[in-house]
């Protein structure tokens, strides 16, 4: 599998996260898929705490969609492209994927 149809596999679901993650193990890990894998850990740990947030938890994960959005479409169009304010975080905190 290519790097370019993992890091779209990380953005669909979970399990598509957790298959992307299994087909980005050694010796055929990619920096790309791993740039994406950890956006999408690091989106979708905060969308989880935001829903948890009645009616202004609800209103910000709007945006946490938009930054989904834009991550697929640049994870399609073979970009990095980091998550706006907490991607250069998300890098860093899940290095290890």
């Amino acid at each position: 599998m290519d790097k370019q149809t993992k890091a779209i596999l990380a953005h669909v679901t979970i399990i598509g996260w957790i298959v992307a993650l299994v087909l980005n193990q050694d010796p055929n890990k990619d920096e790309f898929a791993s740039f994406y894998l950890r956006q999408m850990l690091g989106l979708s740990i905060i969308a989880a705490f935001l829903w948890i947030i009645p009616v202004l938890g609800w209103a910000i994960s709007i945006v946490i969609i938009v930054f989904w959005v834009i991550s697929l479409l640049a994870a399609a169009r073979g970009e990095k492209k980091l998550t706006p304010f907490l991607g250069s975080y998300f890098q860093e905190w899940f290095k290890t994927l």
